[in-house]
């Protein structure tokens, strides 16, 4: 998709040099800040993804692990 943005001066030049500092093409930067931005301010979708991930780690369930946190567990002073 592209779209047209009007950003101050400074932070755009501050960007060209970050681009070329670590060889991404504007648009991948600013689509990478984009995306960092959005995740930081939308902390819902945040602890969806990790509630998602519990699930799969739960269906996924490996007897020799769950048995090594069990120990590890045991072990630990709580």
């Amino acid at each position: 998709m592209k779209t047209a943005v009007s950003i101050p001066d400074k932070i755009f030049t501050a960007a060209e040099r970050h681009a070329s500092r670590t060889r991404k093409s504007r648009s991948q930067l600013y689509a990478e800040a984009l995306a960092e931005y959005l995740t930081r301010h939308a902390p819902e979708e945040v602890t969806e993804a990790m509630n998602q991930a519990v699930v799969e780690v739960a269906e996924s369930r490996d007897e020799f692990t769950a048995t090594s946190a069990r120990r590890i567990l045991e072990r630990s002073e709580w």
